[in-house]
């Protein structure tokens, strides 16, 4: 099947194996220059757990990790004031601070503060408390999202109205010591193994944003590292990365109806926190330029949400909105090839999505969309979103998981400047 692709920029070429024409068009970008003051200030009230007044830097929140550095307003200091115009006045805390400035990968300039310093504002939990899936009946909502992670037989589901709120889950998934995190702001959730060079790190909400996503950092070295990407991008662990795990984001009508046996991240978070309500509802607008972006791309709008992936060292963004009518998508770069699922609970915008190698038992399969369903075209199989053949000759087989996160478009753009975006067969 042919499929049409919007590339990066003029000349891009993907190989026959792709069996898709570029489109070569150039990569739009407008300027998005923030009032960076009232907005990060508004930002800090909506978080704040009793919506503190704007001009306050709010008291730490309890379970604070011992010796957590504190800083307040009157300490803070400006690493820069107005070397680069389109941050002129933005300012992130240096005191408090061990980390190694003059060690970075990306210009500090790039960096804004955005909340209360060091987990003040949004405090992430270290502790987390699980219930059953059976035993959780009132909480979540079917149409809530929730972050899944399976690994080895746990599976766990990570409620992204309590993500909002608190951006980091430091847990430990089948042995494995994982952060599972969610900017809000992006609309990106990527699981990380806490794992460093053998080394185990706990991680924190730095309070800062670069590119309108969250910067995370580590207790230990006071390392900072972008929660996009996985990359240490100030201090020790400059240039280094983090191993992501494939995670995914679900439904919780399809995580509980897949999972039965599962576990769910309880409300019981130690926290006071509402989290029946969205602190960012306000900041929902499709076209709403998001902070600290410097430009966006406008070949999609600002808050277009995409799947996005990285398959034989192209980025590719897959729009909701043509996977809505499509729901199924079989890619190729080169020598390598996904299949992306979309699913919809029927519930609201709760849609879950699922993106696999679909390499089986040797052969390679491809799948359209029958109804409701998902079917390999050579046996006629039914599998869920969640790569499992559930019916037919391959019953019971699984497909491996690709790492891919469902993202705004600014914010998959900003980190992938040279994204193809996938427009449709």
């Amino acid at each position: 099947m042919a499929m049409r692709l919007l590339g990066p920029g003029k000349g891009w070429s993907y190989g026959a194996a792709a069996t898709a024409a570029a489109v070569t068009l150039p990569s739009p970008r407008r300027g998005c220059h923030a009032v960076a003051g009232a907005v990060l200030a508004l930002l800090a009230a909506a978080c704040s757990p009793g919506g503190a007044p704007a001009s306050s830097v709010p008291p730490p929140a309890s379970g604070l990790v011992a010796g957590t550095p504190s800083a307040t307003a009157g300490e803070a200091r400006t690493l820069y004031d107005e070397r680069n115009e389109t941050l002129k006045g933005v300012r992130f805390f240096e005191d408090g601070w061990r980390t190694d400035f003059s060690r970075h990968s990306v210009p500090l300039t790039e960096i804004g503060m955005a909340a209360g310093p060091r987990d003040s504002t949004i405090p992430a939990i270290d502790s987390p408390v699980f219930i059953p899936v059976k035993e959780s009946v009132d909480w979540p909502m079917g149409f809530d999202l929730v972050v899944a992670l399976e690994m080895e037989a746990t599976a766990r589901a990570y409620p992204v109205p309590i993500l909002r709120w608190h951006e980091i889950v430091n847990d430990v998934v089948a042995g494995v010591p994982v952060a599972v995190t969610f900017c809000p702001l992006c609309n990106s959730a990527v699981v990380f193994d806490r794992r460093v060079d053998g080394v185990e790190y706990d991680f924190g909400v730095s309070g800062n944003l670069r590119n309108g996503d969250l910067v995370m950092y580590d207790r230990q070295t006071h390392s900072w590292w972008q929660q996009f990407t996985g990359e240490g991008i100030v201090g020790e662990h400059s240039g280094k990365r983090l191993s992501i795990l494939p995670a995914a984001m679900l439904s919780w009508a399809d995580f509980k109806a897949s999972f039965p046996d599962g576990l769910v991240l309880s409300r019981n978070t130690g926290f006071q926190r509402d989290y029946g309500r969205d602190p960012y509802v306000t900041d929902d607008g499709d076209d709403l330029t998001p902070i600290l972006v410097d430009d966006v791309d406008g070949r999609l709008l600002v808050k277009e949400k995409v799947v996005g992936v990285t398959l034989g060292g192209i980025a590719a963004a897959f729009p909701f909105s043509v996977l809505r009518g499509q729901r199924v998508v079989n890619f190729a770069a080169g020598d390598e090839r996904v299949v992306v699922f979309l699913e919809s609970s029927g519930l609201a915008a709760a849609f879950s999505t699922g993106v696999f190698d679909p390499r089986v038992d040797g052969e390679v399969l491809t799948f359209s969309a029958d109804g409701d369903r998902f079917v390999d075209d050579q046996t006629g199989s039914e599998w869920s979103v969640l790569g499992r053949a559930a019916a037919g000759p391959l019953a019971g087989k699984r497909m491996d998981r690709v790492a891919h996160g469902d993202y705004f478009w600014f914010a998959w753009a900003a980190f992938n400047p040279d994204t193809v975006i996938y427009r449709g067969p």
